[in-house]
């Protein structure tokens, strides 16, 4: 398995989108925690983005998980960066094999 730092990017444009999607997102959040395949997420603190920590195996299958968000599904994301990442410390290097 792989991690991925995920940047949703919300521009003004979006703002009726993401209130309106807001809800089925976080509980969509909610299940892929559960599964283990969302190890962390969070909007930034000035509200132009979310920083999302994901394990999968590849970025391909990521890809593919995110386009089941209901934030991305509803227009509510109007940027997006994806970012293999390799924790060596802390609470995330314990995914890493």
């Amino acid at each position: 398995m792989s991690i991925f730092a995920v940047e949703y990017v919300y521009g003004p444009e979006a703002e009726a989108e993401r209130t309106e999607h807001r809800p089925a997102h976080r509980a969509w959040l909610v299940e892929q925690a559960a599964a283990d395949v969302v190890l962390a997420s969070g909007p930034y603190g000035d509200g132009a983005g979310a920083l999302l920590i994901f394990q999968a195996p590849d970025e391909a299958t990521l890809n593919e998980i995110l386009k089941q968000d209901p934030m991305n599904l509803g227009g509510g994301v109007t940027g997006l960066k994806v970012s293999a990442w390799k924790p060596v410390i802390g609470q995330f290097s314990k995914y890493m094999s």
